[in-house]
Order: C-alpha cells, then structure tokens, then sequence
C-alpha cells in the first residue's frame, strides 16, 4: 500500500542535503523499526501543520516515536543549528547573529512603583 504524500515530506535533495546529521542504525541491540526520513516528514507535517502531537495522521510513525526524535533526541535541535548556519553563510552572514531583538513589553523587571500594565496574550506584567 503506498503512502499518502504531504506537501512538507522531504524531496530526495533535502534528503541528501540533511541525512549526515542522523545516525546509521547500530548492529547491536534492537533494530530501529522506523524510517527516520518518515520521522522527520512526521515532525515537519506537525511543525508546518500546527496541530497537536496525537493528531498525527495514522499513516506517520505512531506520535510517541515521533515527540522522542523530536524533543529528546537532539538531533533536530542539532540539525536546526547547522542548517541557521549554512543559511546565514550563503547570505554573506556571521555564522551567529550579533543582535537580537526583544519585545520590552514582556521583559520582566524588578523596578517598582511605576504604572504596571499586563499584557493578557502572554500573560505578564509589564511597565
């Protein structure tokens, strides 16, 4: 039975370009039982989708394997990293950004007695 295909599943050049960072399957213990080019097509569907991790359609690796490559692996953190990179690079760009900017409303403070206000989208106090 084929697999549906979703707009965010990676072509094979996104493939290749990426596929270094991930590692072999080991020759000991037990052996992986999911593609990793079908965790990560699951973990771009979820990022691109915005939907919950139990929303995952049937048809990607069960949400539970899929949540562990994503948040306790590191290995998309890592991957995220190098690719921020290549990209600054190929800009012409410092490998690390050397600004950034902050959203002043929502910085915490310890000065007191000044007007407070709040802002209700996240919650926090500001002056």
């Amino acid at each position: 039975m084929n697999k549906k295909r979703y707009p965010t599943d990676l072509n094979d050049s996104e493939r290749e370009l990426i596929k270094q960072y991930f590692a072999e399957a080991k020759n000991t213990g037990r052996p992986r039982e999911v593609d990793l080019r079908e965790i990560l097509n699951s973990i771009f569907y979820i990022l691109k989708a915005g939907c919950p991790w139990r929303y995952l359609p049937s048809d990607f690796p069960s949400w539970e394997t899929v949540y562990w490559y994503y948040q306790k692996d590191g290995t998309i953190e890592l991957l995220h990293k190098h690719l921020r990179d290549k990209v600054r690079q190929d800009f012409g760009r410092d490998k690390q950004p050397t600004a950034s900017i902050i959203d002043s409303q929502s910085c915490k403070t310890i000065i007191s007695g000044e007007e407070i206000g709040f802002d209700a989208g996240k919650l926090v106090k500001w002056s």
